[in-house]
């Protein structure tokens, strides 16, 4: 059986508490709210479930009544689109303010529209809202659900409306779900999606390069600085030419990340909070760079935050179809990238241009690649014959004339690859040596650029409990 959860919209003016009820609905605080309207801009998906009825609910931009080249007014046609495919819309209003013209406007166009609709009258604590309540009747969309998102009251009788329209879908949905999980684990099965984070300063081409990948206008784009928000993650399939398949990805866009003494403005500040959050989700993030500015040192702070994290870092000098000096900007980014970066040296460069689409196939390839190797288990037997082998070319130093013992060492984790070594008199193991470890490490077992964790462990002495317990180092720090 191969089902989908149904698709529920969230639709309604800016500022009537769309995102709030999209936090409510999936259980978490996943798109950004704030008072003044317009923070949403792009569409943002989650799993959702009242009483057992599971969909995907979808949070899009609020409706401004704006000419289609505006900005409002593209976020307003991104609106209308993803209304396409939808299952069922919820069309929400502000009952305390009752309804308005703009309201009337989306309720006209919504009964033109071939997508179920149910009614909601949100912000319905309180006689305050009571009037709004009636007046809603007046839309000629059925009888309205009057909902407390910030409080969650009235979510339950969301059921009732979302029912009769959306339930047998659901529950195929779940029949599937569950057969899927009846047959097992497969330890040779593949890694899931690639999960790939798309960072850098504001208007570095982010959203135009998801846009293109996708070949379509799935995320708002203009010549605004700032104009993403929220990171929004989209799944997506694409054939790799050089594997000769198709292979998932999840899309992540993410907010502009600005210095952070420019970063003033409260949605700005919440917008960067959630860019950094979506790369520790993310496996891959790919720093985009605009090839008319190069790379500065905000870029390099972004780096250094995805590789800290344990991410597997890529870095794409973006626009290069208008970049000048191409040769010399390549190589300069690339020295400025190995002296910035010196933990984790040979980062990943790529050239690629987000309006003609030259470079991507290359970079999401090496995407794979780079993903498998931060994936990567080393077998202990080859981990140790690498390891004698090291110390027998560079044994360790001893500090006052008293050795160093590394005894062995074992690959504790993955995704990022971490190493525990094993010894004695580990305290005095001077950086530099551990160093040495771990460019050994990316070098010598195939983790090439990958953020190495290595941790230093001594056997603890019964008669001495100031002796001993070793430390760490972290080639992503």
């Amino acid at each position: 059986m191969n089902a989908t959860k149904p698709t529920v919209i969230i639709i309604g003016r800016p500022n009537v508490g769309k995102s709030t009820l999209f936090n409510r609905l999936i259980g978490k605080k996943l798109a950004l709210v704030d008072d003044q309207p317009g923070v949403t801009r792009d569409r943002r998906m989650g799993d959702a479930e009242i009483a057992g009825l599971q969909f995907t609910v979808v949070d899009t931009a609020g409706w401004e009544d704006e000419d289609d080249a505006t900005l409002p007014g593209r976020m307003r046609k991104q609106t209308e689109v993803s209304l396409e495919g939808a299952d069922a819309a919820l069309f929400v209003i502000d009952a305390r303010a009752g309804i308005t013209p703009l309201d009337e406007e989306i309720a006209r166009w919504l009964r033109e529209q071939e997508v179920p609709v149910v009614l909601v009258a949100n912000k319905a604590e309180g006689k305050a809202a009571e009037a709004g309540i009636y007046e809603s009747y007046s839309l000629g969309l059925g009888e309205p659900l009057g909902v407390s998102a910030e409080h969650g009251e009235g979510i339950a009788d969301l059921f009732g409306g979302l029912w009769p329209i959306i339930g047998s879908k659901s529950e195929e949905a779940e029949a599937a779900e569950e057969a899927a999980s009846l047959e097992g684990d497969d330890e040779n099965a593949p890694a899931g999606p690639l999960k790939l984070a798309i960072v850098g300063r504001p208007n570095a081409g982010k959203s135009t390069l998801i846009n293109r990948l996708l070949g379509e206008d799935r995320l708002l784009t203009g010549p605004e600085a700032g104009i993403t928000r929220d990171s929004i993650a989209v799944d997506w399939e694409w054939f790799d030419p050089k594997a000769n398949e198709t292979r998932e990805i999840r899309l992540i866009d993410t907010a502009g990340m600005r210095k952070r003494a420019r970063v003033t403005d409260k949605i700005e500040k919440m917008s960067v909070a959630d860019a950094k959050r979506a790369i520790d989700f993310a496996e891959v993030v790919v720093l985009l760079l605009d090839a008319t500015q190069g790379l500065e040192h905000q870029d390099l702070k972004i780096a250094s935050q995805a590789l800290e994290e344990g991410r597997a870092l890529m870095v794409a000098i973006n626009k290069w179809d208008i970049a000048e000096n191409a040769s010399s900007l390549f190589n300069g980014i690339r020295e400025a990238l190995n002296e910035g970066l010196s933990q984790v040296r040979g980062v990943p460069l790529f050239a690629v241009s987000a309006k003609t689409g030259k470079g991507l196939d290359t970079m999401l390839s090496a995407a794979f690649e780079i993903r498998e190797a931060w994936s990567r288990r080393v077998p202990t037997a080859a981990l140790n014959r690498w390891f004698d082998d090291a110390l027998e070319a560079n044994p360790p130093p001893a500090p006052g004339g008293r050795r160093i013992k590394l005894r062995y060492i074992t690959q504790a984790s993955t995704r990022p690859p971490r190493f525990v070594v094993f010894g004695t008199r580990l305290d005095d193991l001077p950086k530099s040596y551990e160093r040495y470890l771990v460019n050994g490490i990316r070098a010598k077992l195939g983790f090439d650029a990958v953020p190495v964790r290595v941790v230093l462990k001594s056997p603890k002495n019964p008669y001495n409990a100031n002796k001993g317990g070793g430390g760490n180092y972290s080639g992503g720090r």
